[in-house]
């Protein structure tokens, strides 16, 4: 009883030098952070005393002998998993992985994932990669992997899992709305690169910019592919597509926004810590602060997305078009550790111009417009046409490009509201002209 009585003892100073800031191995942010650690008084005494009881008990009686600094380790885990969803403990190797992500370039399937217990839902398939390839959709539920369920495991398990060489396979069992029995995916691992935007012209004069990922240098990014599209002549309108974006960088989104605001606030933040409260302004150079501008979102847009839509629209700088977006108005901080570890905490929340919390509410688009199909009624009979006749007359205006540009807009029919966005587009651009 004297030795049981010592252990939880230990373990009970243990953990309050843990609470108060007093472990070696925590890296304390600043010394205004430190002003904010619980104060002794507050510690719940009952509570240490059951988790030093508890780490006996499993100590002494589970089936197989347990390492001291796995059990420890897997209690720091769990800690941050019952904060929320976005919270976690990173060893070495996930937070070296974390930091390749963010560069753009990286190892897996190319999916953003999150917990649902007891499964994982895919948030967004990464354009360009294996999982969407392989037809791995925003929303699916995966509920196994090769011959492992994923009921029971942590997300950082699921992740790891995910992991591996390049071309080493991996079988995902998915549930997906609409879908009577599960489905089976193959997804073939590779180095996942991640252009950050993309561009092309729908129409000409009606530009298309796609944002896949916030990454550091996005903003930069976005300006020059703009520029691209510049050098095939005016502007008269841009769709930017945030859609299936799962986000990234906070300071990306701001970047981003910057390039069609010239004034005015484009996002906040509120939290505990000091230096958590934080105003973001667009500042006066800006580079398409007067193009027609159309948004898509959907419920795949997360994070620094919403960031952005959110600010275009307080602003009235835009049309947010599409579904109601993701929902993730909380801000992550990474937070060092000794040996390479870290712990990504959840520290504020996120705020739009007008001061909305976008935390599970998403932004709610302008105008919404569900990813339908578009087809020609079968009654629809084809007029014909003086083109079609025998003889006719060449038109002498570049015929052959106008037809070929015809045949472009009904492509575009199969992505219905990239097809609406185009449309809205070419109205505002009418008006636009008639107001001058």
């Amino acid at each position: 009883m004297n030795a049981r009585k010592k252990v939880q003892r230990s373990l009970y100073a243990l953990a309050v030098m843990a609470l108060l800031g007093g472990t070696p191995h925590v890296q304390a942010q600043s010394e205004a952070d430190q002003t904010q650690a619980v104060e002794p008084k507050t510690l719940p005494l009952e509570e240490l005393r059951l988790f030093a009881e508890v780490y006996e008990r499993i100590k002494g009686a589970y089936v197989e002998p347990v390492d001291d600094a796995k059990l420890l380790e897997d209690a720091v885990r769990g800690m941050l998993a019952g904060l929320d969803p976005h919270s976690n403990y990173m060893d070495a190797e996930e937070f070296e992985a974390l930091q390749v992500h963010t560069s753009g370039e990286f190892g897996g399937l190319g999916i953003e994932v999150g917990m649902e217990e007891p499964y994982i839902r895919v948030i967004t398939p990464i354009d360009d990669t294996p999982a969407q390839r392989a037809g791995v959709k925003a929303g699916d539920l995966i509920t196994q992997l090769d011959d492992k369920p994923v009921a029971g495991m942590s997300l950082e398990e699921a992740i790891n899992l995910m992991r591996g060489k390049p071309g080493e396979p991996i079988l995902l069992t998915i549930v997906r709305d609409g879908e009577d029995k599960p489905l089976k995916i193959k997804v073939v691992r590779d180095i996942i690169h991640v252009a950050s935007v993309k561009n092309r012209m729908l129409d000409p004069g009606y530009g298309y910019l796609r944002i896949t990922q916030f990454q550091v240098n996005t903003g930069k990014e976005l300006v020059k592919q703009l520029g691209q599209l510049r050098e095939e002549g005016e502007l008269k309108g841009l769709v930017l597509d945030l859609r299936n974006n799962p986000g990234g960088v906070l300071q990306a989104a701001v970047d981003v926004s910057n390039v069609f605001l010239k004034e005015g606030r484009i996002v906040y933040t509120e939290g505990r810590l000091n230096n958590s409260d934080q105003v973001f302004e667009a500042s006066s150079k800006t580079e398409a602060a007067e193009v027609p501008l159309v948004v898509l979102i959907n419920g795949g847009s997360a994070s620094a997305s919403e960031i952005v839509a959110g600010a275009l629209q307080d602003h009235q700088r835009a049309v947010i078009m599409g579904r109601d977006s993701f929902g993730k108005g909380s801000v992550q901080t990474i937070l060092p550790l000794a040996k390479d570890r870290a712990i990504k905490l959840t520290t504020a929340r996120y705020f739009t111009p007008n001061g909305r919390s976008i935390q599970a509410q998403g932004i709610t688009p302008d105008i919404e417009v569900a990813n339908a199909e578009l087809k020609a009624l079968e009654s629809d009979v084809e007029h014909l046409k003086e083109r079609d006749l025998s003889g006719h007359l060449k038109n002498g205006q570049a015929e052959e490009k106008a037809m070929s540009q015809a045949a472009a807009n009904r492509s575009l029919r199969g992505d219905f509201q990239l097809y609406e966005a185009l449309n809205l587009l070419k109205a505002l651009s009418i008006v636009q002209a008639q107001g001058k």
